[in-house]
């Protein structure tokens, strides 16, 4: 996930929608591998059918063909980047090249021995991930036993003097717990805190009916979160991200599409945002084959919805086109079937009702909760794999995993345990 940290400096950037700007963030995805296997995971449904990961000598590249680009901001991100045995290496090379270099880790695989390496290659920014204020909250939603792993961790980053970037990615399951996970992250002494409502893509849109929030929800975690900014002033910045769904204008999607963002995915493809590569009718291009050059300037697939020629009504003759640029292409072809269509959570789209819609059988759901509570009380006491497996059956949810990618992309609906 793109942290609010970063996103507010792509907008800070002063872009103009017609002009080719350079690139400021480059994401490198180097890997689909993940220890962890969370439901609102934003990795592509059918990632376990990729070919093979890049090399080290074919991420060194990237990182000097991106810096020559332009790029100054650079995330290791995945799948889980710590799961890449060379991370020290890139760090070390990201250093010398000048990036200011961020890692956005679970923080499973990270001990003493390879944070001092990080702090010695030049590594400048640490962000943990956890999925809420308990162990048994925690380890359910990511279907491992985790939690005491990640406490550990989150001490780690403060002793080798990082500062404590914390992230838990909300949604109905947790987002009721706002006020412990803030405590947690006082205790922890957090600088940052990024409480990142789920944004429904990948994994998160195959689970959102199990996942949205209640506007009622939200406005009860928003309601905690400012009291809690009140009472700890600037001793913890905090970011609240709501939901799409409950807005009326989209956002400024990755500040354009192939305006400031560059993702290179594990396997090589070059992607303007994090999930562009489920849009039918483009071919990305690979760094395999050309440099980040050509693919940022000349690439049809990146310069596909610049500027606003692509655009249909209302956006075309919006006047506010300017600041959300049409909003989110891939938002607009998951809930309308096509990538050129206003953003369904423009108020002014004339599907817009998909949204409300959607956001009404959330209220409805969250209405009738009291199962799903009893269900994270048998999770509580369960172990692991019958958790899981009650979770699977009873809530049909899919366990980001790669029996389940590899179901999915055979055509099979069915989640497995």
């Amino acid at each position: 996930m793109l942290s609010s940290f970063w996103k507010t400096l792509m907008e800070k950037a002063g872009l103009e929608q017609n002009k080719t700007n350079l690139p400021l963030w480059l994401l490198a995805e180097v890997t689909y591998k993940c220890p962890l296997h969370c439901v609102y995971c934003y990795n592509p449904l059918d990632y376990a059918t990729y070919g093979k990961e890049l090399s080290t000598e074919d991420w060194l590249r990237v990182l000097r063909e991106g810096r020559e680009l332009g790029a100054t901001q650079l995330g290791f991100s995945g799948g889980e980047p710590l799961m890449r045995a060379d991370l020290e290496i890139l760090i070390a090379e990201a250093r010398r090249l000048g990036y200011y270099s961020n890692l956005i880790t679970s923080g499973v695989g990270l001990d003493e021995r390879r944070i001092a390496a990080f702090k010695e290659g030049g590594l400048d920014h640490i962000q943990v991930s956890f999925q809420d204020s308990t162990r048994e909250m925690n380890d359910f939603l990511s279907s491992t036993r985790t939690f005491d792993l990640k406490q550990k961790v989150a001490r780690l980053v403060k002793k080798y003097d990082y500062p404590m970037v914390l992230n838990v990615v909300l949604h109905r399951l947790n987002i009721d717990h706002v006020q412990q996970i803030l405590q947690m992250a006082e205790q922890l002494e957090a600088e940052y805190v990024e409480l990142a409502n789920t944004q429904y893509y990948g994994w998160a849109y195959l689970n959102r009916d199990r996942l949205l929030p209640s506007r009622e929800q939200l406005l009860r975690a928003e309601e905690i979160t400012n009291d809690f900014r009140q009472r700890v002033g600037n001793r913890v910045k905090i970011y609240f991200v709501v939901p799409d769904y409950y807005e009326t204008r989209p956002k400024p999607c990755m500040s354009g599409w192939g305006a400031v963002f560059l993702a290179v995915t594990a396997d090589g493809l070059a992607l303007p945002c994090h999930s562009a590569r489920m849009l039918p009718g483009l071919s990305f291009p690979s760094v395999r084959d050309h440099d980040l050059r050509w693919i940022w300037h000349d690439s049809p697939a990146f310069n596909a919805y610049r500027g606003d020629a692509w655009m249909k009504e209302p956006c075309r003759s919006c006047p506010e086109k300017v600041k959300d640029y049409g909003g989110c292409r891939c938002q607009a072809y998951l809930m309308t079937g096509d990538a050129a269509n206003a953003d369904p959570v423009c108020d002014k789209s004339p599907l817009h009702g998909l949204v409300t819609d959607a956001v009404e059988r959330a209220r409805k759901l969250a209405a009738g909760s009291e199962r799903e509570a009893q269900a994270r009380q048998r999770a509580a006491s369960e172990d692991e794999a019958q958790a899981r497996q009650r979770a699977a059956s009873e809530d049909a949810m899919f366990f980001r995993d790669d029996a389940n990618s590899l179901s999915l992309a055979g055509g099979k609906k069915q989640p497995s345990a």
